[in-house]
């Protein structure tokens, strides 16, 4: 059975972390990740910021970005497989497979969707998720908080349709 570790915990150590990454103390600058995949793809096709305005101008935010997200992915790996003991790779998770299909191509398929839409999403906002929530909402910006409440809710009506269970009328 797993290592639990109780919700205030995670709570506590996770706002401590943020508070000393993110203070004048840590980085000084707020949170995002959508920055970090500009700067990848910046990076992969080589544009050079001279000639790409947007390239300039995550030059030095993606770069940082891009090294929290690679802490970001090892820490939860780390966490998984050193201290929950849960780590498994699994292409269609149990949900997915209960309430839609066990079709790898169709899970990847949805995923790949997803995935361009938050993207999208993201540049379209001038930010990720994680910048307007988390940066905005440690700031108290009524901003942060009204995106929050309006992804949050979003998030659980579309999740309540597209995982609804067959036979089940919403």
């Amino acid at each position: 059975m797993p290592k639990s570790i109780p919700w205030w915990v995670g709570g506590i150590a996770m706002s401590l972390l943020f508070f000393l990454s993110f203070s004048v103390w840590g980085a000084d600058r707020p949170i995002g990740a959508s920055t970090g995949m500009s700067y990848l793809a910046n990076m992969l096709f080589s544009l050079e910021p001279e000639e790409y305005k947007y390239a300039a101008m995550v030059e030095t935010s993606g770069a940082w970005e891009g090294v929290m997200l690679i802490g970001a992915f090892f820490g939860g790996l780390f966490m998984s497989v050193f201290v929950t003991k849960t780590f498994h790779i699994s292409y269609v998770p149990t949900l997915w497979r209960e309430r839609k299909n066990k079709s790898v191509k169709s899970r990847m398929l949805w995923s790949f969707i997803a995935g361009f839409l938050l993207v999208f999403g993201a540049r379209l906002a001038g930010g990720c998720n994680a910048g307007h929530i988390l940066s905005g909402g440690s700031q108290v910006a009524v901003s942060g908080i009204i995106f929050a409440v309006v992804a949050l809710g979003t998030g659980m009506i579309v999740g309540r349709f597209f995982y609804k269970k067959k036979g089940c009328k919403v």
